[in-house]
């Protein structure tokens, strides 16, 4: 294996799927990569999207720790804008008290949702203005010294879990330098600026008490199968699946009409978010992740299975494993 290798899960809900059916999904996500020997699963906050079920985060972590017993697991990641760092210290305290050693907190500053989401949400348009010091905060709640004098995290307090800052712009970078944290970058719907963005991080990290030396992971997509012609089907079907999820509520489109759309100029948008794909049979997943990660600059990939059944997320998820880590 030449990059280390981890899992991103969306908790992805086909249409009439119960959230109950995506949560066993992810479970046995998560022990196949327990047993593979991937690094971590993250899990992605997002709200009002019928499609994703991974909004409550920190419960979905705790129920797959419970059923798995060494791999990582953590958020990638908590919106910060959307919480109190007072609670977010609270949750993952507990989760690193009930699983320690296993936990990661990944923070990313975007909401997660669109303007009404975030009104829904009892946030202020410029709750993200103050990430920063929001998460020097976190930090403090999750070390030894808050920095709000008589109040502490109970638990989290002297945990010490793990911060990484996710980001698709400069922005991260920069700050995730500053205070010398892991950068995340979200190349796996944002690829635009990832080539600057981790030069930039390299260029300006700090060491700190966590992280002495920059780590960089980048995100991509990934559609493994024996066949490379089924691959490319399951891909067509992912953008297709994609491109709805951003289509009206009322407006179901065929399948026939979604490819019309994605070959338009129109479709242009969702072509460029998954430009960071490695699809194909094992040994050309691998030699594009291989190729990807010396061209991300990339010291770990976290990859995003894309397929839209269950069983060929799970059968990616093997195929990599058995190219790149076994």
């Amino acid at each position: 294996m030449t990059v280390p290798l981890s899992i991103l899960d969306l908790a992805p809900l086909r249409h009439g799927q119960a959230p109950g059916e995506s949560f066993a999904a992810s479970v046995a996500l998560a022990r196949l990569a327990e047993r593979a020997g991937y690094r971590r699963v993250w899990y992605a906050e997002h709200h009002n999207m019928p499609t994703i079920a991974s909004s409550a985060t920190s419960v979905l972590i705790a129920h797959v720790a419970a059923h798995t017993s060494s791999i990582r697991l953590g958020a990638g990641g908590v919106m910060l804008p959307n919480h109190s760092p007072l609670v977010i210290a609270e949750q993952f305290g507990t989760l690193a008290a009930l699983h320690p050693g296993r936990i990661d907190l990944g923070l990313g500053r975007a909401p997660g949702s669109d303007r009404a989401t975030t009104y829904a949400l009892r946030r202020s348009a410029t709750s993200a203005d103050t990430f920063p010091q929001d998460v020097l905060e976190l930090q403090a709640f999750l070390g030894d010294e808050s920095r709000i004098a008589g109040v502490h995290a109970y638990p989290g307090r002297g945990s010490r879990v793990p911060l990484y800052v996710l980001g698709s712009s400069l922005y991260g970078a920069q700050l995730a330098a500053a205070l010398g944290l892991p950068y995340a970058f979200a190349s796996h719907f944002a690829p635009d600026a990832l080539t600057d963005a981790v030069a930039l991080y390299r260029q300006e990290f700090r060491p700190s008490e966590q992280q002495a030396v920059p780590h960089v992971i980048a995100g991509v997509n990934v559609i493994a199968s024996t066949s490379g012609e089924d691959a490319q089907e399951q891909f067509r079907r992912a953008k297709r699946a994609r491109l709805r999820a951003f289509a009206r509520a009322d407006v179901r489109l065929t399948d026939e009409e979604a490819d019309a759309v994605l070959a338009s100029p129109q479709g242009l948008q969702i072509q460029q978010m998954v430009r960071y794909s490695a699809v194909g049979r094992p040994d050309e997943v691998r030699d594009y992740l291989e190729r990807f990660a010396k061209q991300a600059d990339a010291d770990e990939l976290i990859v995003g299975f894309q397929s839209t059944a269950t069983e060929d997320r799970l059968r990616s998820a093997e195929l990599l494993a058995d190219a790149m880590i076994t």
